[in-house]
């Protein structure tokens, strides 16, 4: 019955009483129904009463309804068409989509689609007002001070200390990502497998809790990082990098006119994944611990890999792209010597899976 669907008056004047409800299973921070609404298909999200609920809200609100309006730049939808929301219960109503399993090189889909959703933040961020009632989207915080130190102390236990030049940049690296971009892109926040909907006109993103504006770079890096804030972490083979890193430049400049991240970019961006010790864990283990300190004595399985696996990846993603040709050429040795290290110290640690699970 929809009377355990919280849908209030107002939601019901607009877009009808809900027929044929079912709940769905989600997050802990969720609750999410299935039904219909005068016959159309929807899907019912609303945020329960927990801390950060409110902002979680705005945040999903206000990245659906910019990225719904600003799906003509591409041609094509990123997100299930909003169809409203009721603030003083944290609900958004969304289009219901039929979601297909993803086949091989789905890579570039999904590509194409990050650029088109990082494509909806306007050039000029006035023009954010109106994206929901009073609120404005945060910016994207990077890597800390504190975080590289964790990484250069896991260094030292490994017995790979930091080279001369080592530091200089990485703490460049640091104001870099913390710089504002020459323009800012819609970041999804969390752009993982299960967040991304293939459907038969495309991908569609969902769940945009954790939404803000920033460089695109840093979630164009998902593919190449292996997914870092993700339970699914992959290695696709390089060829379909290189294509679904096309395909989002080509995406971002037809619907920008400008040019999408660079290799230097892309390399920084990486860079910046690898010293975030709370990128090995779960949301709701951040920020409570030492994450790379913890690598040292042991390891632990977070969806369908290792830490170590994801820091053995990491390292060696970071080493390939980090030349002379980018401003961490020292850096990026340093981290190859570290892949080798880590390969010696825990021998059993093997790559990525190709595939998502």
């Amino acid at each position: 019955m929809w009377s355990s669907l919280p849908f209030g008056e107002r939601l019901r004047a607009e877009l009808g009483a809900p027929r044929k409800v079912r709940r769905l299973v989600s997050s802990p921070r969720s609750r999410v129904w299935r039904a219909e609404l005068s016959g159309t298909p929807v899907v019912v999200k609303q945020l329960v009463d927990s801390p950060g609920a409110d902002d979680r809200f705005a945040r999903e609100a206000a990245a659906l309804s910019l990225a719904s309006r600003r799906a003509g730049r591409t041609g094509r939808p990123v997100v299930p068409a909003l169809l409203g929301t009721d603030p003083a219960a944290r609900i958004v109503v969304l289009e219901r989509l039929e979601d297909r399993t993803p086949g091989p090189g789905w890579q570039v889909d999904y590509a194409t689609a990050l650029a088109g959703l990082h494509a909806s933040a306007p050039a000029d961020l006035d023009d954010l007002a109106g994206t929901a009632p009073g609120t404005a989207l945060p910016a994207w915080t990077g890597p800390t001070g504190r975080d590289l130190g964790c990484f250069l102390a896991l260094a030292r236990t490994l017995d790979v200390p930091a080279p001369p030049g080592v530091r200089t940049e990485a703490e460049a690296l640091l104001a870099r990502l913390s710089a504002a971009p020459a323009r800012h892109s819609l970041l999804h926040g969390d752009p993982c497998p299960g967040n991304d909907l293939h459907t038969a006109d495309g991908v569609r993103f969902v769940d945009f809790e954790q939404s803000s504006l920033g460089p695109g770079a840093v979630e164009l890096a998902y593919l190449r990082i292996g997914f870092p804030t993700c339970w699914c972490s992959t290695a696709p083979p390089p060829a379909v990098l290189d294509e679904a890193e096309a395909a989002y430049r080509t995406t971002w400049r037809a619907a920008t006119g400008t040019e999408g991240p660079t290799a230097a970019e892309l390399a920084d961006a990486c860079a910046g994944w690898l010293l975030r010790g709370d990128a090995l864990v779960p949301k709701a283990d951040r920020g409570i611990a030492d994450q790379l300190a913890r690598l040292s004595h042991a390891d632990w399985t977070w969806g369908n890999a290792t830490a170590r696996r994801r820091l053995l990846h990491r390292l060696q993603a970071v080493a390939a792209l980090a030349d002379a040709d980018t401003a961490l050429p020292v850096f990026g040795r340093f981290c190859a010597t570290l892949t080798t290290r880590v390969r010696r110290a825990w021998p059993t640690v093997g790559p990525l899976p190709a595939e998502r699970g």
